[in-house]
């Protein structure tokens, strides 16, 4: 059973390890002064969808939590293990199957004296791929309000081995955190 989870957590983890580039984007609320979020700490479990694609792959999200704990204590922010932190932080993911719809060769663009002249040469490909979304969201403590979200995007192609989970985990959050705090 451990064999099959720690298969299937590299299976998941490979959804934004792969050779396509990672698509970053942020959004966040211009009211807060995020000067002042000072502390942190992790959701609790009812405060987390139950749903997430995170939530079936304990390895995976501990491996996302970890670097983005880096990343916040590099900001300035500390972990709260109790009391009453400025901000509480979430991290989520999923996934989804994606089409690619490729032409080659035929076509009006190909010339006159080619063959397959006209509408009917070359040849049309379709390929169907995953592709998996990571979500980091940092909730004002005090309004319950989001703050900021960060977002990661990638294709599922490739199952690294713990050691490069880790190493792409971190690679990953870094590069969504970097829009954190707003400039």
């Amino acid at each position: 059973m451990k064999t099959v989870t720690s298969v299937v957590s590299l299976i998941f983890i490979g959804l934004l390890f792969s050779c396509s580039s990672l698509t970053v984007s942020s959004d966040y609320d211009r009211e807060y002064d995020f000067s002042k979020f000072k502390t942190y700490r992790w959701a609790k479990a009812d405060e987390i969808n139950p749903n997430d694609e995170l939530a079936k792959y304990p390895l995976v999200k501990k491996r996302f939590q970890d670097a983005v704990d880096n990343e916040l204590q590099k900001k300035g922010m500390t972990k709260l293990e109790s009391g009453e932190p400025d901000a509480v932080v979430l991290i989520h993911a999923g996934a989804k199957e994606r089409m690619q719809v490729t032409q080659t060769g035929g076509g009006w663009n190909r010339g006159w004296y080619d063959p397959w002249w006209g509408p009917y040469g070359g040849s049309t490909h379709v390929s169907y791929y995953e592709e998996g979304t990571l979500v980091i969201d940092i909730v004002s403590w005090q309004q319950k309000e989001l703050a900021w979200r960060g977002m990661g995007t990638k294709t599922i192609d490739d199952t690294p081995t713990p050691e490069k989970a880790q190493k792409k985990a971190d690679e990953i959050v870094a590069k969504i955190m970097a829009q954190y705090p707003p400039q």
